[in-house]
């Protein structure tokens, strides 16, 4: 089987998940370079994985004629350039969400990728290569449950991580572009709509440090598409349970749920606390399958050439909506897009 030969850029928690998985799950890649600026991680990892190319400057990794494709999963405000580096150095790129920090970081971005159509870029919004959610959208696409009526949307993040969260919080970009994306995206790809209106509203609940951030520990987000389906997205940062991602869509014809209980297994533990069943502790075991899937597929596509999604106008656009988002919760008011 041929395989693409892949470097990584950035193998923190989940750049670690990716290199892993490309490493070892993914039979058409084969990793053969990471870069990190902190390059003992870098060769650290790449002691644990076998990989041959160690680099702390991530031009150097893609000027390696090794490569053939770069995954970037650094800080979000260097996406736009580490994508120009790649992709000028004619390597396929994978990039996780968000595509930018701004949206005219995005526009450029879009730029970038026009120059090189001969490139695949596809962006890493994992939810969309989740089994369920894949069945999902199928069964949608098929008219199983009729014209799409409501999609709802709950990210809950574990409280048992507060700590690195509110660490992260003042860079992050806020509750709607860091977290709401995932939704946001999905509510794009279920409805295959864009929303035209939304409010957004939420609060300091329990952290009022998120007030000095401009933002929120819980928010959320009423919206209505182009095709009138209606959209309601939450996100929250103290779940006592665990990490709780749960979509509902309710169409004219029938209703789909996905994960209404955040189960890690089907066990069900019997004790003094009664009845109950143990959640997923964080996001990376709840959406490990789906990151080696997203690979899978970002693989193919460079292997036959083929256009990928979600592409460079995916992020613009979910980019854009999740600042509406952020405008209207700190005005108090309702968005015409």
């Amino acid at each position: 089987m041929k395989k693409v030969k892949v470097g990584i850029i950035g193998v923190g928690r989940l750049g670690y998940e990716h290199a892993c998985n490309l490493a070892t799950r993914v039979p058409q890649t084969e990793l053969v370079a990471i870069c990190d600026g902190n390059e003992a991680r870098a060769k650290e990892v790449a002691e644990e994985l076998e990989v041959p190319a160690v680099y702390s400057d991530p031009k150097a990794l893609c000027e390696d004629p090794n490569v053939e494709a770069v995954v970037i999963v650094t800080n979000t405000a260097s996406h736009p350039e580490m994508i120009k580096i790649a992709m000028e150095a004619g390597k396929h790129v994978l990039c996780e969400k968000p595509l930018a920090d701004t949206v005219e970081k995005c526009l450029e971005v879009e730029k970038v990728v026009a120059a090189h159509p001969e490139l695949v870029f596809m962006l890493g919004f994992m939810r969309r290569f989740d089994k369920s959610y894949r069945v999902a959208k199928q069964k949608i696409d098929n008219g199983d449950i009729g014209d799409v009526i409501l999609v709802r949307c709950y990210s809950q993040d574990p409280r048992a991580i507060i700590e690195g969260t509110l660490a992260f919080a003042p860079k992050s970009g806020g509750q709607f572009i860091d977290m709401c994306i995932h939704d946001i995206d999905l509510i794009r790809w279920l409805t295959a709509s864009e929303p035209k209106s939304l409010w957004a509203i939420g609060g300091c609940y329990e952290f009022k440090q998120y007030k000095d951030w401009d933002d929120g520990d819980n928010v959320s987000c009423l919206m209505q598409c182009e095709n009138d389906a209606m959209a309601f997205l939450f996100a929250g940062r103290a779940a006592a349970h665990g990490s709780h991602v749960e979509t509902e869509i309710i169409g004219t014809k029938g209703t789909l749920r996905i994960a209404s209980t955040p189960a890690d297994s089907m066990v069900e533990v019997m004790s003094e606390h009664g009845v109950c069943r143990e959640c997923f502790q964080d996001f990376l075991t709840r959406w490990h399958d789906a990151y080696v899937t997203e690979a899978e597929v970002f693989a193919d596509h460079v292997l036959n050439n083929t256009a990928a999604t979600p592409n460079v106008f995916d992020g613009t656009k979910s980019t854009n909506i999740a600042y509406k988002c952020k405008e209207s919760f700190l005005s108090g008011e309702k968005i015409t897009l």
